[in-house]
């Protein structure tokens, strides 16, 4: 059975990616593994991702995405602007049935945030 799944993005530089994930985004580091990091762990409520230094992995930064669901898009959506995160959208309605909008990390990693519309 299926229970549970972490995307893992590929990054240049761990470091500087941990940092941007922290505080542009709001995740707290779960854990880091390797001498130097090269792998590191983030939580942020419910939500796991992981995070990949490139020199360890053969696929390329920048190709990854997520979708995460949230409770409250909008003031998500204020919060990671008044952060500086690289917000590339504003909110909105979309005709599948979901109110989101797209931030980047620094490699350009997607990341969509949005929440069910609830229609009636």
């Amino acid at each position: 059975m299926m229970r549970h799944s972490i995307s893992v993005f590929t990054v240049s530089d761990i470091a500087e990616s941990t940092a941007y994930y922290r505080d542009k985004l709001g995740f707290k580091v779960a854990f880091e593994y390797g001498n130097p990091t090269s792998y590191v762990g983030l939580r942020g409520d419910d939500v796991s991702l992981h995070l990949i230094a490139a020199t360890r992995n053969k696929r390329q930064p920048g190709r990854g995405a997520v979708s995460i669901i949230v409770n409250e898009v909008n003031s998500l959506h204020a919060d990671l602007v008044h952060r500086g995160a690289k917000v590339l959208t504003e909110p909105r309605d979309e005709d599948y049935g979901m109110r989101d909008f797209d931030v980047t990390d620094l490699d350009g990693n997607m990341i969509y945030f949005g929440m069910p519309l609830n229609r009636s």
